[in-house]
């Protein structure tokens, strides 16, 4: 470490110590969506005395707002101090949620443990610099942390600030890993564990009483305990008793439900306490649990396997890895030791996971040499896993910012505004009477709970608890339920295409071989490849294994080594003939016909480079038995493959060939060798570099594949289509070859151009560039369309374009664009951005993160965003979407919010069709229990206005009996069968909900009021005298406002179940029905047949005793209100006439961003196709372009 001589130097240093020393505030993980602002604070003596006066005072109360809102608690309790003195940090995250999180100390039995923390916890830290100090608190043994969100932060003394802990996973050479960790002692691990915690994922599953408290502490609940006290002190003893009830019994079900749901993730990502061997010096080894593991620990894998429990990195075997846990793609992954050639990299688990063993994956065979064992180096424990990091993704997820949840909020707080008109004209009117100033607080505080009704937040979930249950039958299982509404409103679905919407298994084509510089006839028998390295390359260049005498690995590879008819045997006693190695040997299934002077023609892996998407190729070192020198062979993409070989032996039509092979939807793979220098040994192998290996490559010719498109595909990109929804294909292939699937699964029409946008870094000529062009050849289409005669028929079916006729508009230009020219506009073109994404159709030769990237790219120009993938590169793009659905045969996992037994994008529908009747049904739900609030709201004021009220039984019809039973049935209506153009509203201040909303309250209150004056117009009727106690519940006013009140609740239900375009027809919802129809009869039961009994029972005024004149009156008010509230709601508000004004409004606000962009390029001449875009200048025009690059379009 250097370090400051100069006086001056040392003075400013100084000063700068002190700043630090006082800082109160500081940041951490800055510009991410981790990012945290920690504020520090202390114990304040008379803060605490004045807090604890305002709990006796408030009764409680202030306790009460301080678990709603934790940072309450530091403003309070305690005041502000340097961080270096923190008792409690308030810890505010990138969306503006505040904790608070306790300040904590690790206590070391002396200085000297310390050691226990050196550079193997700070890692690569200068030799001469003694990390105790940094993790030291002055000189006492004890290190400051706290955890947050299951990551440990601690206190760097020198920094004077917090950081997170870190391990080996970032900031560690691969040098390092090899040489520095042959093993801790058993004193090291448990310092180490003291300071990294135990190498565990639990999910904390609570009992029932806490949470039950935590149930009844909820708003929600505490708002129902206020409301039962009230109406227990107006003496609702029954209706009060029967709400007490039905909120345990909802307790009781909110309960169980958490609890299963937390008992299920808990074993879902939990494992069972196994032991594992770890390494304590040399050859000395001890079996100790998985949760006593710390980074740096050298494990030995079992031979025959174990379920991971911390992220590690191989450095000696090889081990055959099932990843489904995590990635959802079950095909075995080999992995290979950290070779010494990367030494100089920084070794991070993403750029070497083809070395990282994750916790939570299956290894299912080891392989190593002789007596050696499988070694793997701890990098990560715990939550810090990959693993720990999805779940932590579950347990604190990001907020969905959905805007339905917030109008709701808001229209929750308008209801609070109402309610407090109501409470004023309710005193006024009261006092007025001279009413007991007790019974005017009692009437007073009743209205709140009819104005803003309890049960709301739990009828707003009906909708998507049903969706749920639907989706686990169709076989789609969510983790997370609130993303079904999200569903409903996807306008822009991303599909990968292999094994999403292709097939995962190939058909093999043919090879075509290379020779002089020229392609070769294709072969399309491949049994009957003479011997040749063409077909050495094929048999050995993989990643195969056997697994329980099964040949195993990924299906590309398979389809390859089947069709040759080979044998693959993995390693056996017998090595005498491979020196001192165990290779997999492969052979000709028929040995006579490969036999040469009594050799046996076999061939050895003897080092495998295992394929890696962004070197976008994997190779073999291969030898011959009978040889005297080993071989490399390599396959890959063939733009990549062709760029390693020598250009000699590269065909010089090469890419107009390639390209006549991909525009039909071909798989592509290229293949190459070269034999190595005889000299070259078993051990130098095991260590040399594969950059030095794989270059100056011979090149053998082409492997082609055909990729098929799944049946189901082709119609669900047309039912998207139809239904105005956004297609994008993100994929890792060949842009030609998924142009060509675009266009035969329907993304893109047969009239629409795609231009390919080849984005070049900049170079010693010439700045970077954009250069435009066409996909297609002028005979392109002629290529596609009639289809090699070579291709079989039925192979061939789905390869045609699809005509999908989607709408009348002229042909459109979709954008194709590979991850390489997407990270050079990113880079050099930020604002082309926008206009790629939003045009964008196809993305080629994506990595995982640019996936992803694009991902956030789509979100942020507001679009609502779906994903669907199968594999391991698509899990980070989604968990980015709104609504990630992994294909995967597992019941759940952690890869997305959904995953679906069904192996095909028929799932999508499903889910989109499901959060669409979801959401609509929310919003019904939502409305209904505001009508049914302003309902009863004016009821109550008109009885108020006389000093009456409904009786307890009165309202318990009303809530229980209609209200309940209608909200619960509700949202049982199912999906509807297809999905149409017009999308469901995101918002409940939509014009449209609006003006359905104050129409029907306004029609509520106008004929509740007029039926009270037809009360009035009796020649019977006599008004009440005042009553001081308010307490007049059974009068002729109570009477008839709660008969003719009875019928609205049900005639908005229905108004607001609605069907079609979004769920089925109500009358396919048979509980609904049945319930609505029972309702209304015993509604006009009590109206037109009322017995004494139940007269007496309801507190009823003697209505059988007046005529059934004034009976029926009162029924047709009823009935008119039905008809002119279904009038309203189908004739008015969902007029065609209404929606120019709708649009209208809606175009005053502020619209989504990708709609903006979708206008500048309709008023403008873009894409320019044919032209060059420069950073600085416009778009060069060049004439000759055009033709030139659409022979190279298949490297791009």
């Amino acid at each position: 470490m250097n370090r400051l001589t100069d006086s001056t130097a040392s003075v400013s240093l100084s000063n700068m110590a002190n700043t630090r020393l006082l800082l109160t505030k500081m940041m951490l993980n800055d510009g991410g969506e981790e990012e945290l602002v920690l504020r520090s604070y202390e114990k304040d003596g008379l803060k605490m005395v004045i807090f604890y006066l305002m709990v006796v005072l408030s009764l409680g109360l202030v306790l009460l707002l301080i678990y709603w809102k934790p940072e309450l608690e530091c403003y309070l309790k305690k005041r502000r101090c340097a961080l270096y003195k923190a008792e409690v940090v308030m810890i505010k995250d990138h969306y503006g949620h505040a904790s608070v999180v306790k300040v904590d100390y690790i206590f070391l039995d002396d200085v000297s443990t310390a050691e226990g923390y050196n550079r193997h916890v700070y890692h690569d830290a200068p030799v001469d610099v003694d990390d105790t100090t940094v993790l030291v608190t002055g000189d006492s043994p004890t290190i400051r942390y706290f955890d947050f969100q299951q990551i440990r932060y601690i206190w760097d003394a020198q920094q004077y600030t917090f950081r997170k802990l870190e391990d080996l996973s970032s900031g560690t050479r691969c040098a390092t890993i090899h040489d520095e960790f042959p093993g801790l002692s058993a004193s090291t691990q448990a310092h180490k564990r003291l300071l990294h915690g135990l190498n565990s994922i639990v999910i904390e599953v609570k009992s029932y009483w806490r949470l039950f408290i935590e149930e009844v502490l909820n708003p929600f609940y505490i708002f129902q305990v206020c409301s039962i006290i009230l109406w227990a002190f107006d003496e609702y003893y029954y209706y009060a008793s029967c709400i007490f009830l039905i909120s345990l019994i909802s307790i009781s079900v909110s309960l169980y439900e958490t609890k299963r749901q937390s008992q299920t993730l808990s074993d879902m990502v939990g494992s069972l306490e196994t032991n594992i061997s770890v390494c304590r010096g040399g050859q000395e080894f001890e079996e100790i649990p998985n949760q006593n593991l710390v980074p740096g620990d050298l494990i030995a894998i079992p031979p025959h396997g174990c379920v991971m429990m911390c992220d590690a990195v191989l450095v000696a075997g090889t081990c055959i890895v099932n990843e489904s846990m995590l990635t959802g793609e079950s095909v075995p992954v080999t992995k290979t030791p950290l070779s010494h050639q990367e030494d100089e990299e920084v070794y991070t688990p993403e750029n070497h996971k083809r070395h990282t063993l994750f916790a939570g994956t299956h290894v299912v065979q080891t392989r190593y040499y002789g007596q050696a064992k499988v070694l793997a180096v701890v990098v990560r424990t715990g939550f810090n896993t990959a693993k720990g990091e999805l779940v932590r993704a579950i347990l604190y997820p990001k907020p969905l910012g959905f805007k339905f949840y917030q109008d709701a909020m808001r229209f929750i707080l308008f209801l609070a505004v109402v309610a407090s008109l109501g409470m004023i004209y309710s005193i006024i009117i009261e006092t007025q009477m001279g009413a007991y100033p007790g019974k005017i607080v009692l009437r007073v505080l009743d209205i709140i709970t009819i104005v803003v009704p309890p049960a709301l937040p739990a009828a707003m979930t009906v909708g998507t608890v049903y969706a749920q249950n639907r989706l686990k039958k169709a076989g789609i299982f969510c983790i997370s339920p609130p993303r079904i509404n999200f569903c409903g409103r996807i306008n822009t679905f991303c599909f990968d295409k292999t094994g999403t919407l292709t097939e995962d298994g190939l058909d093999m084509w043919g090879v075509v071989p290379a020779q002089n510089q020229c392609f070769q006839e294709p072969i399309r028998k491949l049994p009957e490849l003479p011997r040749s390295q063409i077909l050495v390359c094929m048999a050995t260049c993989h990643s195969l294994t056997l697994i329980d005498g099964e040949l195993m690995g990924d299906p590309l590879d398979l389809i390859m080594f089947n069709s040759l008819n080979w044998s693959l045997e993995e390693p056996g006693q017998d090595n005498t003939k491979y020196d001192t190695l165990m290779p997999t040997i492969v052979k000709p299934s028929d040995k006579d016909s490969f036999i040469s002077d009594e050799v046996p023609f076999e061939v050895g892996i003897v080092r495998q480079f295992t394929f890696s998407s962004s070197m976008q190729r994997m190779s073999v070192i291969t030898r011959t038995l009978g040889h005297n020198h080993m071989e490399i062979y390599s396959k890959g993409a063939p733009e990549k493959i062709a760029s390693l070989c020598n250009p000699e032996t590269v065909p010089e039509n090469f890419q107009p060939v390639l390209h006549t092979y991909t525009v039909q939807g071909l798989r592509v793979i290229a293949l190459a060798y070269r034999p190595l220098e005889a000299k070259v040994n078993w051990h130098q192998v095991q260590r040399i570099s594969r950059d030095k290996v794989e270059c100056n490559l011979t090149f053998l010719g082409l492997l082609v594949m055909q990729n098929q498109l799944k049946p189901e595909t082709t119609p669900v990109i047309r039912t998207l289509l139809e239904a105005k929804l956004r297609t994008v294909m993100v994929t890792g292939d060949m842009i030609q070859t998924a142009v060509s699937v675009s266009r035969n699964c329907g993304m893109v029409q047969p009239r629409d151009k795609v231009v390919i946008v080849n984005a070049h870094p900049p170079d010693k000529q010439q700045t970077a560039r954009i250069e435009w062009e066409y996909a297609e050849l002028p005979t392109d289409i002629d290529i596609v369309s009639e289809q090699d005669t070579d291709i079989d028929s039925d192979a061939g079916q789905d390869s045609g374009y699809r005509t999908v006729n989607v709408s009348d508009e002229g042909p459109r230009h979709h954008l194709a664009i590979t991850g390489k020219s997407f990270a050079v506009i990113t880079a050099h073109f930020p604002e082309m951005l926008e206009k790629i994404c939003t045009k964008g159709t196809v993305f080629a030769r994506m990595s995982p993160e640019q996936k992803c990237q694009l991902i956030q790219n789509l979100q942020k120009l507001d679009y609502i965003v779906g994903m669907c993938g199968d594999g391991a590169n698509d899990c980070e793009a989604l968990k980015a979407a709104h609504a990630g659905i992994s294909l995967s045969e597992a019941e759940a996992s952690v890869a997305a919010p959904f995953t679906s037994r069904i192996s095909n994008i028929e799932c999508v529908v499903t889910a989109m069709r499901e959060g669409r009747a979801a959401l609509v049904t929310s919003f019904g739900c939502f409305k209904y229990m505001a009508l049914y609030s302003f309902i009863q709201f004016v009821s109550v004021l008109i009885l108020y206005t006389f000093g009456a009220n409904l009786s307890d039984f009165e309202f318990l019809y009303i809530d229980l009996v209609i209200t309940t039973t209608i909200a619960v049935l509700m949202g049982y209506t199912g999906p509807y069968h297809k999905l149409v153009r017009k999308k469901p509203p995101g918002s409940l201040v939509k014009v449209s909900n609006l003006l359905s909303i104050i129409m029907q309250v306004l029609l509520v209150g106008g004929m509740q009021v007029s039926a009270y004056f037809y009360l009035r117009s009796q020649s019977w009727y006599e008004e009440p005298p005042p009553s001081k106690d308010l307490e007049n519940v059974q009068s002729w006013e109570s009477t008839v406002i709660f008969l003719v009140s009875s019928y609205m609740y049900i005639s908005v239900a229905f108004c607001f179940s609605k069907g079609p375009p979004f769920r089925k027809p109500i009358y396919t919802n048979y509980p609904f029905l049945i319930s609505m129809m029972f309702l209304f009869g015993f509604s006009t039961f009590l109206l037109l047949l009322p017995l004494p009994e139940i007269e007496h029972f309801l507190e009823m005024k003697e209505l059988h005793e007046k005529s059934i004149t004034f009976r029926l009156y009162l029924f047709g008010f009823a009935v008119a209100f039905a008809i002119m509230s279904s009038f309203m709601e189908y004739m008015i508000v969902d007029s065609s006439m209404l929606k120019p004004c709708y649009k209208a409004i809606k175009k005053r606000g502020p619209q989504n961003r990708y709609k903006v962009v979708e206008n500048e390029i309709k008023n403008s001449d873009w894409p320019p196709v044919g032209q060059v875009t420069f950073p600085t200048t416009n778009a060069i025009h060049v004439s000759d372009i055009h033709v030139e690059m659409n022979s190279q379009s298949a490297i791009h």
